[in-house]
């Protein structure tokens, strides 16, 4: 029989995949339009998006690190206070961990026995996954985090700047403009269906806060090369 095929368990890889790339894309592009928006010269304009482009993957990289560091932290932290608890009084933490089961249903003999039988197993562990929440699958890594939100933040970010290599000084807002929605409408799609959510919501929101971002900065750039 087959089993249930649940999305949950891509939740933390998906949004930090899709995060980084439309950030890439949407901080990216909108700095380009921005300095289009200026009348920039090209070279100007591709400098400024390599330069966005290496500042924001960093940045992801150096946020993304602390944050899931931070995290680290904090989960270490709370083991070693479940260490000591059992270590000085092993009964209370039988005691509270049966409790959590009676919670989920179980009657208090069954609970009990099954929190000694799973203490005597991997105390620590069972302390760690079914009071603190921590398992394998949100096993905080801080360095493949940093990574993973830079090369995300770099892919996206190279479409506008291909998008303004490829184009005519001409069209170039419009180019940009045009590819990096369409790539963000289509990332927020296939974001949606691999999280099992509406394809149409998906890409609709992305596309909605990417026009946003870009139409804002093209104002500001506007603005700003009158009085330049």
């Amino acid at each position: 029989m087959a089993g249930e095929n649940h999305k949950s368990h891509r939740i933390g890889w998906l949004r930090a995949a899709v995060l980084g790339a439309n950030d890439g894309i949407v901080s990216t592009a909108s700095l380009v339009i921005g300095i289009a928006a200026s009348h920039a010269d090209r070279s100007s304009i591709i400098l400024a998006a390599v330069a966005g482009l290496s500042a924001g993957a960093m940045s992801m990289a150096a946020g993304e690190y602390v944050s899931v560091s931070s995290q680290a932290d904090t989960q270490k932290a709370d083991l070693e206070i479940e260490k000591r608890a059992l270590t000085n009084d092993r009964e209370n933490e039988i005691q509270e961990l049966a409790e959590i089961y009676e919670d989920r249903g179980l009657d208090e003999k069954l609970a009990r026995k099954v929190a000694i039988s799973l203490m005597e197993k991997d105390a620590l562990g069972a302390h760690a996954k079914d009071e603190l929440g921590f398992s394998a699958q949100n096993e905080s890594k801080p360095i493949q985090a940093a990574f993973s939100s830079a090369a995300s933040f770099t892919i996206g970010a190279l479409m506008p700047l291909l998008a303004v290599m490829f184009s005519s000084q001409h069209y170039l807002i419009v180019s940009v403009c045009i590819s990096s929605l369409f790539v963000l409408g289509v990332l927020g799609a296939i974001a949606a269906q691999i999280g099992g959510a509406s394809i149409i919501k998906g890409g609709a929101r992305v596309i909605f806060w990417g026009s946003l971002a870009m139409a804002v900065t093209a104002g500001a750039g506007r603005l700003f090369g009158v009085f330049a």
